[in-house]
């Protein structure tokens, strides 16, 4: 049999497995009650597992029957703080929701595990299973990195993967990946304008700084257009501006936060230079001065080109060459299997999950209220899963 045909015969354990996770989802680096549902599934392999000590993390090795390198495989496993509305009938209460797909990245990894340890006399090395909390913002892959996941075989693996789910953008069952950049680097920009606060009627006898904060807003617009090159992007967005609170008050302050993403470092590092700069330059023309913050979110998701077009060639030998899509552009979400591939080369690959009766051209994306992911794909994403570690520990051993 097949690994598909194995995925296939255990397609219903995954399901139960990943609305049992929908049901009690839970945020950040604690989460106590995925640990044990990934632990239960886990129970009774012949895997080697141990759990985070400051995070509720679960790793798991299989040592193959002969010696080899080692290889990894990732899977997130926090929620997001969302009000599920989607109606369906394993649907979270409680203002938390599974909105971004990783109750099936925890049970298509659970069952690769299940898969490879029937395979384990065929495996030449060993695979390193990653169930991660604090995706979402906690950095949580640093923080297992730091715990020592990426030693827990005995050596470094020598290739990673890992897969998220899509609710749009890509038909049920299609795989999407691409060479260098896969998302984006996101880091945050917090800025405070300081003045003198007064009555409207007389401007010149105060410090005005929402001119000035306005001009700021433009300032980094046309920054983007001109200081940076066009094939090399960056995106910054405000989503945040307040001040004052009354329309013939002039405030003391004013403030915005923004966000920030660019696809290398050398822009990533111009970034967090220049944006500071500029705002603070801004300020002083206005006789203001400005807090100016930038924080460094993840770090630029980079594949691998050689493992990214060794996962697009495993796709098309086990399904249909159709189901593997090269991307022509990378994604401007973040993700913080980024560490992970800082340090060990690997791909990150996109799995299509929406549902046969939505278009996945208008269908609500990931982090939506209203966000559908289809079972049928867990079969398929498990036997990848499987299928990648499979054919590079058997590629290293020839």
């Amino acid at each position: 049999m097949t690994i598909r045909d194995d995925a296939a015969g255990i397609a219903a354990a995954m399901a139960e497995l990943r609305h049992d996770i929908h049901r009690e989802p839970e945020l950040g680096l604690d989460l106590p009650k995925t640990q044990r549902k990934v632990l239960a599934a886990l129970d009774g392999l012949p895997l080697e597992v141990t759990t985070g000590r400051e995070l509720t993390s679960v790793t798991a090795v299989l040592r193959g029957a002969r010696p080899g390198p080692a290889v990894l495989l990732r899977a997130d496993m926090d929620a997001l703080p969302v009000t599920e509305a989607t109606g369906l009938p394993f649907a979270a209460t409680g203002g938390v929701m599974h909105a971004c797909g990783h109750d099936l990245h925890t049970a298509m990894l659970a069952g690769a595990a299940r898969l490879l340890c029937g395979r384990k006399d065929e495996l030449a090395g060993s695979v390193i299973f990653m169930f991660q909390p604090g995706e979402e913002g906690h950095h949580g892959a640093r923080r297992m990195i730091e715990e020592g996941v990426l030693e827990a075989a005995g050596e470094r693996p020598g290739h990673a993967y890992g897969l998220h789910v899509v609710s749009d953008r890509l038909p049920a069952g299609s795989f999407a990946t691409r060479p260098g950049p896969m998302l984006a680097a996101t880091d945050m920009f917090d800025v405070t304008v300081r003045g003198r606060g007064g009555h409207a009627s007389v401007p010149h006898r105060n410090a005005d700084p929402v001119p000035a904060i306005c001009e700021m807003v433009m300032a980094l617009q046309t920054m983007v257009t001109r200081r940076f090159d066009v094939f090399d992007p960056v995106v910054i967005t405000v989503g945040s501006l307040h001040a004052g609170t009354a329309r013939n008050v002039i405030p003391d302050e004013a403030a915005f936060n923004a966000t920030v993403r660019s696809y290398s470092e050398e822009a990533r590092t111009r970034l967090e230079e220049e944006t500071v700069r500029l705002v603070r330059d801004i300020a002083a023309g206005h006789g203001l001065e400005a807090d100016a913050s930038y924080v460094r979110g993840y770090p630029v998701t980079v594949n691998d080109a050689a493992e990214a077009a060794f996962a697009a060639a495993t796709v098309s030998d086990m399904f249909d060459a159709g189901r593997a899509v090269t991307m022509t552009h990378p994604l401007t979400g973040g993700e913080d299997f980024s560490y992970v591939l800082e340090q060990v080369p690997g791909a990150f690959v996109m799995l299509g999950a929406c549902p046969p009766d939505a278009d996945p051209r208008t269908a609500p994306s990931n982090h939506s209220a209203v966000a559908i992911f289809d079972d049928v794909v867990l079969a398929d994403g498990a036997a990848l899963y499987a299928e990648l570690a499979l054919r590079r520990l058997a590629t290293a051993a020839s």
